[in-house]
């Protein structure tokens, strides 16, 4: 056997075995991690063009540090879909903690703002929304977490008290 074809010998059972280890990275019996909208902060509203931060938090239920790799997003107000992306973003969680990250936004809603207006009119009136994606997690080999949160926003609890 030469020394180039045990190299590439050696390094085979080696990734095999390796590899072999990743079925236990991703252990069935452990909680997923849950994901939450905490903030939505308006950076810039112009006629065409608005900007949004959304904060997010990530809590991480296991025994074993949490690799995040990034989030794909769909956020709904009401039947209406308000935006849409994805956000790359690594960092890591430790175990039984949270993190938090936030998502540059920007979109259009000039072409929904008859609807819009209609939904925020009676601001005491809650208004639904829902968060939809799927977050990615782990190194080497990715995990996709799906997310479904629902929830309401009362537009007045958004209105400063002095414009009200």
């Amino acid at each position: 056997m030469t020394t180039r074809r045990r190299v590439l010998y050696t390094f085979t059972l080696l990734l095999f075995l390796g590899l072999g280890g990743c079925a236990s990275w991703f252990s069935e019996d452990e909680p997923e991690p849950a994901v939450h909208l905490v903030k939505v902060e308006v950076v810039e509203a112009k006629l065409m063009q608005q900007r949004f931060m959304l904060y997010f938090r990530v809590d991480n239920p296991r025994d074993s540090d949490l690799t995040v790799r990034g989030l794909e997003y769909r956020i709904h107000l009401g039947d209406m879909l308000l935006t849409e992306g994805e956000h790359e973003h690594w960092f890591t969680i430790s175990p039984k903690r949270s993190g938090y990250f936030k998502v540059p936004v920007r979109t259009n809603l000039w072409p929904k703002v008859r609807d819009l207006v209609k939904m925020l009119k009676k601001a005491d009136q809650p208004v639904p929304y829902r968060l939809e994606g799927e977050l990615e997690t782990g190194v080497f080999i990715a995990h996709y977490v799906h997310l479904a949160r629902k929830g309401v926003i009362i537009p007045a609890d958004l209105i400063p008290e002095h414009t009200r």
